[in-house]
């Protein structure tokens, strides 16, 4: 796997691990704010009604304490009232530390001072009662006192109603937050979904596609080989059984053509079958060649050897259509290869590059150090080429360029190429080649190279 494949999937991973994280942390942070909001609502209930009962209870026993001092004029049922009235105080000073909003703490304030004048209307009533002596105390004698207790009762339900208020800004705010944190999860959630899906399709994208178009192509290889063994054995059969009778003809044709005087009609005709008796021994080579190839000898061979007698065994031919065959200049490189065998395939393309050109060109032979992928393996190469300004290979026959015995000249076999491209690769390389129509082809022979 390619690394950049490799940290766009580690890239995706991680985006998609991050944000199954943050909706974990999102959702027990949710649970655990949902969990002390109902905590915090449940108390504030608890603390509002208690808060205002207390108050109102409290307030009620002081109120009771003192109709039973106005009608007993008793001295101890007025210290009753003062501790009472102690308590109260003490209660009061006591909500200060657990109220938490700037109204509540105000409501508590003017109870605090409301309280103040209550005490001191019992004050004024206490002196009341004191100057009546045995005298009993009238109604009206405790209307400042009923005055005072009625307003404290009232700010009491005030702040009652205070932490209510409190209480629903509380759950107004739970709610918002708890809508904040679902549209947080809701969106993680559509992100998640989003990076999974662009995951699963450069997963798709990157390695099953690929593998399954290297399986359809195995398979096609697979079928590929299978039919060109079958084709081998079949040809290797047929070209066998040809050969031994081809030989008798060609003995007998030649103790005719003794008999038959040069330049006779007779004598041409005889030359006539002796060619298509040669062409009918070539093709049956190639057959024999195409479904049993020799084992290559392997011997370490410096490349301007091969290039140099390619060159020196073809040059003359070529030079009769006017076609040259240069050997470009090359650093000293050495390639393990059964030479007689490669010397064969350069023949091969050097030839087929020549009948591309016709007339009138120039075949070049060069090599190349390079750095290739064979055999799933990236080593030092030699680049053996044949490069042409030839017409090129048209489209329709670069599809099946290496199919056996498909050829487009009209004395060919079909089995140049695949013989060659066989050849290259038992020697553990690669036959490649490029081509544009009207501008020429180069072929190269990727063969590894040996290194001292």
């Amino acid at each position: 796997m390619k690394f950049g494949i490799k940290f766009r999937l580690m890239a995706l991973t991680l985006v998609v691990a991050l944000l199954g994280v943050l909706i974990l942390l999102a959702t027990l942070n949710s649970q655990r704010q949902s969990a002390a909001l109902r905590d915090r609502l449940n108390q504030m209930d608890s603390e509002s009604f208690r808060i205002a009962d207390q108050f109102r209870d409290s307030l009620r026993e002081l109120n009771n304490t003192m109709q039973r001092y106005g009608t007993d004029h008793d001295p101890a049922v007025w210290n009753e009232f003062l501790a009472q009235s102690l308590k109260i105080h003490g209660w009061i000073d006591e909500q200060r530390s657990k109220l938490t909003t700037q109204r509540e703490k105000n409501a508590l304030q003017q109870i605090d001072v409301a309280y103040d004048d209550y005490l001191g209307a019992a004050r004024d009533l206490q002196v009341r009662i004191q100057s009546l002596g045995q005298q009993k105390t009238t109604l009206a004698d405790f209307s400042p006192l009923r005055t005072t207790s009625q307003h404290l009762s009232d700010l009491g339900l005030n702040l009652g109603k205070t932490l209510y208020d409190s209480r629903k800004q509380m759950l107004a705010y739970a709610n918002q937050t708890l809508t904040q944190l679902r549209w947080l999860v809701l969106g993680s959630l559509g992100l998640l979904f989003l990076f999974g899906v662009v995951l699963a399709s450069l997963v798709y994208r990157d390695m099953i596609a690929p593998l399954r178009v290297k399986l359809v192509e195995s398979q096609t290889l697979v079928e590929r080989h299978e039919k060109l063994a079958a084709l081998g054995m079949l040809a290797a059969g047929v070209a066998h059984e040809i050969r031994n009778p081809l030989t008798a003809i060609k003995a007998a044709l030649f103790i005719q053509q003794k008999k038959f005087q040069p330049g006779s009609q007779e004598y041409a005709d005889a030359s006539l079958v002796e060619r298509e008796i040669l062409r009918l021994e070539r093709i049956v080579s190639d057959f024999l060649l195409f479904g049993r190839p020799a084992e290559p000898s392997l011997a370490i061979v410096p490349v301007e050897t091969i290039l140099a007698e390619t060159q020196k065994f073809l040059a003359p031919q070529l030079a009769r259509s006017n076609i040259q065959l240069v050997l470009e200049p090359s650093a000293p490189m050495s390639i393990r290869v059964d030479s007689a065998q490669i010397r064969q395939v350069l023949i091969n393309l050097v030839q087929n590059a020549a009948d591309s050109i016709q007339q009138n060109g120039s075949v070049k032979l060069r090599a190349r150090p390079a750095r290739q992928r064979i055999t799933n393996t990236e080593i030092n190469v030699v680049v053996l080429e044949v490069a042409d300004n030839g017409k090129g290979i048209a489209p329709e026959i670069e599809k099946r360029l290496f199919d056996p015995f498909f050829t487009s000249k009209e004395t060919g076999t079909g089995l140049g190429l695949s013989i060659a491209a066989g050849i290259v690769q038992k020697h553990g390389g690669a036959l490649q080649y490029q081509t544009q129509v009207r501008r020429g082809t180069t072929f190269g022979i990727v063969l590894p190279q040996v290194t001292e």
